[in-house]
């Protein structure tokens, strides 16, 4: 396995140090060199087109845009880039966002080092990886028409919902997206609208509940 990394440089995005590190030794061990390492989505931003790696390794949840908005700036700048998203979550909602908005691959924090190591491998070669059970769940919802309520919301709702579920106010929203607090407004209404939810508190609910982000 050790040999199969050999060359490659890695952009590590995750808020916890201690999972950073973690990572990091995983990666040096198996040959890779890891050439920066970010605490939020805008840093991860930043260092990319200063380090260029062949794969950006980052984390869903993170402070501030989180790391799905950082991916579909990242994309829009970078269309060539390669990113392995990461999640503490088994859910089906993120990982579908994640493929669509240009991500390599996705993975659950829970898997082996060694499943971890092989996902960094397929996305530095140019394919794309899916966490096993992750794409079992994909599959069934997709079969059995169990789509999550949050599926029919557009990218840009989507994006905003998990903000607002963060408790982050529509004025900070849209100064973080470069948006008019109105632009914002109208996807909160439309958002409430589609989840059937009456405030901030209640869109949070059903962030946790579904698995989006932690309680």
């Amino acid at each position: 396995m050790s040999a199969s990394l050999a060359g490659l440089k890695i952009l590590l995005a995750d808020d916890h140090a201690i999972v950073r590190m973690g990572f990091r030794l995983l990666l040096e061990g198996a040959g890779a060199a890891v050439a920066g390492e970010a605490g939020s989505g805008e840093e991860a931003l930043r260092l990319y087109a200063d380090v260029v790696p062949d794969v950006l390794v980052m984390d869903v949840s993170m402070p501030g845009t989180g790391g799905l908005a950082a991916l579909e700036r990242l994309c829009v700048r970078h269309p060539q880039a390669r990113v392995l998203m990461l999640s503490a979550h088994q859910d089906a909602v993120i990982p579908v966002r994640a493929l669509k908005a240009g991500a390599s691959g996705y993975l659950c924090k829970r898997c082996l080092p060694e499943e971890f190591l092989q996902a960094v491998r397929q996305v530095a070669h140019g394919r794309r990886y899916l966490d096993p059970e992750l794409a079992q769940q994909v599959a069934l919802a997709q079969i059995s028409g169990t789509a999550h309520p949050a599926d029919t919301l557009t990218e840009k709702e989507f994006t905003v919902f998990l903000q607002l579920a963060k408790g982050r106010t529509v004025n900070q929203v849209a100064q973080d997206f470069h948006l008019s607090a109105s632009t914002v407004g109208t996807h909160l209404y439309h958002i409430k609208q589609k989840l059937n939810a009456a405030n901030a508190a209640e869109l949070a609910v059903i962030a946790m509940r579904s698995g989006l982000m932690e309680a």
